[in-house]
């Protein structure tokens, strides 16, 4: 066996920088314009360092160029192109076959994945990219373990990616026409309104024809009906298996998601992968699930794992999170003897939060017995992060070494 891959999405810079500081091995973004995402915040200067910090790191970045492209975007390929050049990134992410034939003869330099937006369901998919030149294909989340495996093992000489976290969108992968109708917004463009996750005024009961008895309600409550709502891709409770067969590379979902569900995906993953490889017959997932918990959630499903999912994979009461734990800040400064922290939700004198150390798995648990505030260091009873940057001091004595620059701090919310 093979340790793979832990792929983080990187949103930002900072997001970016995160990711790696809780064990992620690579990490992929976008950029304006040919990104699967509307408004990555990304910009050549700031990838530039980022691929610049990843190298020193030892670690990777893959690049997206996975739009569905449309006559307007081909304009824009001459000089994205010279951009991609210029960054030599380690990777890069297309779905769109004529993006793909243009990349392969202008950047041949450059090993191109196919993303899961090619819906990549057979080993015969594989191997028709594999003998056009692709480097890597990410199977589609509609793929099976026992699929998955087979095309493992027939598809020795490419390398192979699947999600293993993440959103799960109720069409094919992302291919959903409901937010383009409903909203005007495509999801192939990057601008999914989510309209599987709306309210809708319904009361019916729905009988498929090859599925007598099995009866699928939409009922509206006085929360509306939530017919479409998947939770959320979770395969932590199947990582053993996964991490049997030799996949190259394990990918978590969402660009667009917070700095602390980035840490927190990296570093669960990450120990969790790293305790398979050391003692295997004794792994068990329990203890990570029960981190994944405190990530804002829709809660969890294992998607397509062991094939079509059930009514137990949907929502229909609502699309909240079922989290109690809310992001509390990242730190921004660790020295003379205070943690100067970057709010993310309001705290006051007393509130106890768990600060996330890149070095220890254990959440470290703090007491706000003095909170300071950053600009003027006069002690506050509570603030709340009313304005951009705003940040507060907190004194730190014992483990201070366990608290670097982006180091993530959550509250649970009682």
């Amino acid at each position: 066996m093979k340790k793979p891959e832990l792929l983080l999405p990187a949103g930002s810079l900072s997001k970016l920088k995160t990711a790696f500081l809780y064990g992620a091995d690579a990490v992929y973004a976008g950029m304006p314009a040919m990104s699967l995402r509307a408004k990555p915040t990304f910009h050549l200067e700031e990838m530039n360092e980022g691929i610049s910090f990843a190298r020193n790191l030892g670690k990777k970045v893959y690049l997206a160029l996975n739009l569905f492209s449309h006559n307007k975007d081909i304009v824009q390929l001459e000089n994205f192109s010279k951009t991609i050049k210029k960054l030599n990134p380690d990777g890069i992410i297309v779905s769109d076959p004529g993006i793909f034939q243009y990349v392969k003869k202008e950047i041949s330099q450059i090993p191109i994945h196919i993303s899961t937006q090619a819906n990549i369901c057979s080993w015969l998919t594989v191997d028709f990219w594999k003998n056009l030149g692709a480097n890597l294909c990410v199977l589609g989340r509609e793929v099976s373990f026992f699929e998955a495996k087979e095309i493992r093992e027939k598809c020795k000489d490419i390398k192979l990616e699947i999600f293993i976290h993440g959103a799960m969108c109720i069409s094919y992968s992302g291919r959903c026409l409901m937010s383009a109708f409903m909203a005007s917004r495509s999801a192939n463009q990057g601008i999914c309104a989510h309209s599987c996750r709306w309210k809708y005024k319904s009361k019916l009961l729905l009988e498929e024809e090859l599925r007598p008895g099995e009866y699928l309600e939409m009922e509206e409550d006085t929360n509306g009906s939530y017919v479409l709502n998947s939770k959320d891709l979770c395969l932590m409770p199947k990582l053993d298996k996964i991490l049997s067969i030799g996949f190259d590379s394990l990918k978590i979902e969402g660009r667009n998601k917070s700095q602390y569900y980035v840490a927190q995906t990296a570093r669960i993953y990450r120990k969790a992968i790293d305790d398979y490889f050391n003692n295997p017959s004794n792994w068990k997932s329990n203890e990570y699930e029960k981190e994944l918990m405190t990530l804002q959630n829709r809660g969890y499903t294992t998607g397509f794992f062991d094939g079509i999912p059930r009514q137990e994979a949907q929502d229909y009461d609502n699309t909240s999170s079922k989290s109690n734990y809310r992001n509390a800040g990242v730190v921004k400064d660790n020295s003379n003897g205070f943690l100067v922290i970057e709010l993310r939700h309001k705290l006051k004198r007393g509130d106890e939060i768990e600060i996330l150390s890149p070095f220890k798995f254990e959440p470290v648990k703090i007491v706000l017995n003095k909170i300071y505030n950053k600009d003027n260091n006069k002690l506050i009873e509570e603030i709340a992060p009313g304005k951009a940057n705003q940040s507060i001091k907190i004194p730190i004595t014992d483990n201070a070494s366990l608290f670097p620059e982006n180091t993530i701090i959550r509250f649970k919310i009682l």
